[in-house]
């Protein structure tokens, strides 16, 4: 069983991380660094520590998750390192490149293991697109299209998000994920575009974007915003073939903070009637319906973690994946300046 250490007990270490952590019988959730009371119903072997340097000296700690504001991911990331800690990260792993560079760098020298915490190429409604695309139900794709929209119009400054600092602002945030999948789906891009901008009042940092990933043939299209109260499709699929339609966003958030974990019934699956539909062509005949959608499970990276720690199996997500994902971040922030 692998000790875990949690830094932070926000939104992703309390809701999108504790739970699978204390469901997982490969796991035990010893220590948190938060301020807050631990819910022992909840937790009720794990204790709350006041500093990370805690977790750094306990010496029964194998892995360490870093669920801290995206600025302090590589100053804790290296630390962890260099204490012969293994480590999940939060996304974005770092705000620059050359730091997730040195990250890995370390891990290699250490013979430690890096995960990031990209927890949405696990989402029912991503794993559904994946399997369609697989199938060859849509022929050759060529185009792919993909949102992660939210509505909050009205600021909030006491939260961290909402302030200038590195690795900030919605290209990091929500970007990182859907960069992250398109790369998972089809690779390295050709070529990059994107704008960065900001919608709502008052705001100072980046809350909305449009990506182009150039794949030649294909072309991929990223889209967020903080302020689509009607939301449209999340994903739309085109091939030579047909086109894949799909509404709404995974609901294993919504499940975790309403209180239903990863272990009890109905965990990670939506209404039928959120299905998305398929309009195709077979040998001659049009095709059109409803495609199931799978069930979301996030507890797939925790799975896959804790054999790339004890087992030295293949990780799901591969370091050159990641870099390429900051790689391409980076170069939309340097044309944005």
């Amino acid at each position: 069983m692998i000790n875990v250490g949690l830094i932070g007990f926000g939104l992703s270490g309390r809701y999108l991380q504790a739970p699978f952590f204390q469901t997982n019988p490969n796991f035990n959730l010893k220590s948190i660094v938060t301020s807050q009371e631990i819910p022992k119903h909840l937790f009720p072997e794990t204790q709350r520590v006041d500093t990370y340097e805690t977790l750094l000296e306990d010496e029964t700690i194998q892995l360490i998750s870093i669920c801290s504001p995206s600025n302090t991911h590589y100053e804790y990331a290296k630390k962890c390192l260099e204490a012969g800690k293994n480590i999940l990260i939060e996304k974005p792993i770092t705000a620059h490149l050359h730091e997730a560079e040195e990250l890995f760098r370390l891990a290699e020298a250490f013979k430690r293991k890096i995960c990031v915490f990209q927890n949405r190429r696990f989402d029912s409604d991503f794993m559904t697109v994946k399997s369609v695309i697989e199938s060859g139900v849509l022929g050759e794709i060529i185009s792919y299209e993909a949102h992660f929209d939210r509505y909050k119009p009205i600021l909030n400054p006491k939260k961290w998000k909402e302030v200038v600092a590195p690795a900030n602002g919605i290209l990091y945030d929500l970007g990182s994920h859907l960069i992250d999948q398109s790369i998972y789906l089809f690779g390295k891009p050709k070529k990059v575009f994107g704008e960065v901008f900001t919608q709502r009042a008052g705001s100072e940092i980046d809350d909305a974007f449009d990506i182009i990933l150039d794949y030649g043939k294909l072309r991929v299209t990223l889209k967020s915003s903080l302020m689509v109260k009607d939301q449209g499709p999340k994903y739309v699929v085109n091939g030579t073939l047909g086109t894949y339609t799909k509404y709404g966003l995974d609901i294993q958030e919504d499940h975790l903070v309403a209180g239903l974990w990863p272990n009890q019934t109905g965990f990670g699956f939506e209404p039928k009637a959120m299905d998305g539909s398929v309009k195709t062509n077979i040998n001659g005949v049009e095709i059109s319906g409803k495609v199931e959608t799978k069930g979301g499970n996030w507890g797939h990276l925790f799975d896959n973690l804790a054999g790339v720690i004890t087992k030295n199996v293949e990780p799901i997500i591969k370091p050159d994946q990641i870099l390429e994902q900051i790689s391409i971040i980076e170069k939309i922030k340097k044309a944005e300046s």
